[in-house]
């Protein structure tokens, strides 16, 4: 049994894009979809037995419509192709007025060919071209909705989550417990498992989260178990493989050095041994280049075209941004319309400069230009300790000086 198994597609995520002209879409949504089509074509090119989406299929709550059409497309071709799908619901797939329908319902709701969604705890038993196959779900659940009012009155964030994580780890262990031991089980969830490695979602994420022991997710029962919701893929455990299959295409600079795609899961149900393999998307290329320059570099500007030329064609298409450090005596030396000459090759491109300026000692609670210059010299020779009587002469003859050069 072939199982492909990807997770936070986040389409809509529209930052560092520009408008295309052939569609009207920003190139970044275009960008996530290649990726998705990607995921389409392999999936019916290599007869996997299901699909299984573990949540966050949009970048809000509330995708528009356009939003909504291209990723029904790609949905509808794995149905057209029957391939069974499983969409499970993310945290960014709920609204946030209770009881308002999740951004993957539709599918459900127009009853669409083998496409089942999973926007509540259940244990789903699908038909594939291989066997049956049992999907213990457990979605993105609110603490409002896994705990009452009455209970949450006087408890402070932390027992709420844990109060939380308590009723969840009830709820995988009632799952599991349910399973038909003749058929294979996958546990698929949208949680953050204690151990995994966190990635872009952290710029996502609002307020504290429950969590999960991976021990209370790595139950003999399952054959395997599906993540979403940390944005890198990882393994967390292999018996029974605890996978996060991680964000499908990079987000952002939070993933600059993450590869992205998806794992191919094959189950032996006879032998019911698990193999689970990453396969990686073609992806668009995020590069940070940091170059500084010395205080005795001659061409400052020369400096940073090397720097740039070192990543050859790594610039190409690219999503770049450029650091320089400078000290501020040669911040004027740069020559900008020859650094973005340089960097046109770029998807696109952003230059940050960090100027270095020297900083002025102060004396006491005062800079040296709220002083006049013999109180700096008194200050002076308070700071050195000089000797009182010593320093009354050195201010007598400061006095003098400062006074002939008035003069």
């Amino acid at each position: 049994m072939k199982i492909l198994h990807f997770a936070d597609l986040h389409l809509g995520v529209e930052t560092y894009g520009r408008t295309d002209p052939g569609t009207g879409l920003s190139t970044r949504i275009l960008d996530c979809l290649a990726a998705l089509d990607y995921l389409v074509d392999y999936a019916i090119a290599e007869h996997v037995d299901l699909v299984l989406f573990c949540g966050d299929a949009y970048k809000t709550r509330e995708p528009n419509q356009t939003h909504q059409r291209e990723f029904a497309k790609r949905i509808n071709k794995l149905s057209a192709a029957n391939i069974p799908t499983l969409l499970l619901t993310g945290n960014h797939d709920l609204h946030n007025a209770v009881g308002r329908a999740t951004s993957t319902e539709i599918f459900d709701t127009l009853a669409v060919k083998n496409i089942h969604v999973a926007n509540k705890p259940d244990i789903y038993q699908i038909p594939t071209a291989s066997g049956t196959v049992q999907i213990a779900a457990l979605p993105w659940l609110r603490r409002s909705v896994l705990i009452g009012k009455e209970e949450t009155k006087n408890l402070t964030l932390e027992q709420l989550n844990r109060r939380a994580e308590e009723i969840l780890t009830g709820i995988v262990a009632s799952h599991a417990a349910k399973l038909d031991p003749s058929l294979p089980a996958v546990l698929a969830a949208h949680v953050w498992v204690t151990g995994g490695q966190a990635g872009t979602e952290k710029n996502m994420t609002i307020g504290q989260e429950h969590t999960l022991l991976l021990s209370n997710v790595a139950l003999s029962a399952f054959d395997y178990v599906a993540l979403g919701h940390l944005h890198r893929h990882q393994i967390l455990k292999e018996k029974p493989p605890v996978v996060y299959a991680g964000s499908l295409y990079r987000l952002d600079f939070g993933d600059e050095k993450d590869e992205k795609g998806f794992y191919i899961v094959e189950i032996d149900p006879a032998q019911r041994q698990t193999r689970a393999e990453f396969h990686p998307v073609p992806d668009r290329r995020f590069l940070t280049i940091n170059v500084a320059i010395a205080a005795d570099e001659a061409d400052p500007t020369a400096a940073v075209l090397r720097a740039v030329a070192e990543k050859g064609n790594n610039v190409k298409d690219s999503i770049l941004r450029l650091n320089i450090t400078l000290p501020a005596s040669l911040e004027g030396q740069l020559r900008d319309n020859e650094i973005r000459s340089a960097l046109k090759d770029a998807h696109y491109a952003a230059v940050a400069r960090e100027v270095q300026r020297e900083v002025r000692a102060r004396l006491g609670n005062f800079t040296a230009e709220e002083l006049t210059p013999l109180e700096a010299l008194q200050k002076y020779l308070e700071a050195k300790s000089v000797p009182p009587e010593r320093a009354k002469v050195l201010l007598e003859y400061g006095e003098k000086l400062i006074g002939g050069q008035k003069s």
